[in-house]
């Protein structure tokens, strides 16, 4: 079984992410829910990551002290084709014999919407 990336939204900006732009693109981050689904049926599960620079990553570590790194992606400066080319990508190389199987592997870069957070 393959997945497919059925859609994309940020969680904190109202733009289609397509065509927004930030201020400086160079300091960015925003939480970012990838929509994925098995390529041969209908229906999706949500997938939540982190996209950010380092800019930005590094002044959130001076304002907070300590990040987690789970669900993180971190490109130079904030670019859709490049975020969308690196979760398609992502999802190539993320084969299973079933759905569950499939989760599993992306639950390791991103948090799935059913994960136990409380065990992590």
């Amino acid at each position: 079984m393959k997945s497919v990336l059925k859609g994309i939204r940020s969680l904190e900006i109202e733009d289609d992410l397509n065509n927004y732009w930030p201020e400086d693109p160079q300091i960015f981050g925003s939480w970012v829910r990838a929509i994925i689904g098995p390529d041969d049926q209908e229906g999706a599960e949500f997938f939540d990551m982190l996209v950010c620079t380092p800019k930005w990553l590094q002044s959130e570590v001076e304002k907070k002290g300590v990040l987690s790194g789970k669900g993180t992606i971190i490109l130079d400066e904030y670019d859709y084709d490049k975020i969308i080319l690196f979760i398609k990508n992502q999802l190539n190389d993320c084969c299973a014999e079933d759905w569950a199987g499939i989760t599993q592997k992306l639950s390791l870069i991103s948090f799935w919407e059913y994960e136990d957070y409380k065990s992590h």
